[in-house]
């Protein structure tokens, strides 16, 4: 269990330093330095006795803990905290973060102390303020980037990126699942051709689409041409969006050798794997908002 899924206090509780740490994530050498240095630590603490932290300290410590995380310098992070009263509220924390910090480096500085409830709560809240375009496009690309630039500079940090992707990916799918009644009458089909492992574009246009009312069909990673073939002849779909990381994943095959239907579908293709040679002539598309607009004309919405 993370320090963020920790259950909360009960009234009257005590918790020791080193169970404080563990809660918040941080050392307990930490904790004491607060304490002495900024003066946020336990309210009761007599001198000679051990520290006992009450459920109030634990808030205080916790929202002092999160604001760090985000680019506030510890001074002002522990003013806020000593005025502090009652529990840590996460979306108060993303609204003081916003306030504080950029977005962008808010997210990378709670993805870096692995806070993964605070990271998706300001994922979700990125989406619902500027919906998913703006959102993929503009912070979490970014972020992804950033993360992944980390990884290759230092070769440590895959856990990092790991909890990111699956945060994204949560957070998208459950974006992409609250179309009530879909535009297009068939279905757009969305897959990672070949032994493409990398689906989490897929993710974002599914649930850019989602946003415009059109329903997917998400055949996600390592879609091989014989899956592709089976859907076409079974739902003939207005669109089929297929991506590739790699160039070795891209080949012109699932192109060439899809089942030809009526009405045809537009082929739409997204990722650097893609070339002229290997894109067949079908459409190419180099951002999330050019997807969504070539979709959204194959479907005539």
């Amino acid at each position: 269990m993370s320090p963020a899924e920790q259950p909360p206090l009960a009234t009257g509780e005590l918790l020791s330093v080193t169970a404080v740490a563990r809660r918040i994530g941080v050392a307990p050498a930490t904790l004491r330095t607060w304490a002495r240095r900024y003066g946020v630590g336990p309210q009761a603490h007599e001198v000679g006795s051990h520290r006992k932290y009450c459920p109030g300290d634990l808030a205080k410590l916790t929202l002092m803990r999160r604001l760090i995380s985000s680019g506030v310098a510890p001074a002002d992070a522990a003013e806020q905290a000593r005025n502090h009263e009652g529990t840590v509220v996460i979306e108060e924390m993303v609204s003081l973060c916003r306030e504080c910090d950029e977005t962008i480096q808010a997210i990378l500085s709670a993805v870096n102390a692995l806070d993964s409830i605070f990271v998706e709560t300001m994922l979700r809240n990125e989406i619902a303020e500027n919906g998913i375009i703006s959102a993929w496009q503009d912070v979490f690309v970014p972020v992804l980037v950033e993360v992944g630039s980390e990884w290759a500079r230092t070769g440590t940090g895959v856990e990092i990126e790991h909890m990111l992707t699956e945060i994204l990916k949560r957070v998208l799918r459950e974006s992409a699942a609250e179309i009530i009644t879909p535009t297009n009458a068939r279905p757009v089909l969305l897959a990672s051709v070949g032994e493409e492992m990398h689906s989490l574009a897929l993710h974002a246009l599914a649930a850019a689409l989602a946003e415009r009312g059109i329903e997917t069909q998400f055949l996600g990673a390592r879609t091989p041409l014989e899956a592709l073939t089976a859907m076409v002849t079974r739902f003939a779909p207005p669109a089929i969006f297929l991506w590739a990381q790699l160039p070795v994943h891209a080949k012109s095959q699932f192109i060439t050798e899809l089942p030809r239907v009526r009405p045809a579908p537009r082929i739409v293709l997204g990722g650097p794997g893609w070339d002229e040679q290997s894109g067949a002539g079908a459409r190419s598309v180099s951002s999330l908002s050019e997807a969504v607009d070539e979709i959204t004309l194959a479907i005539g919405a």
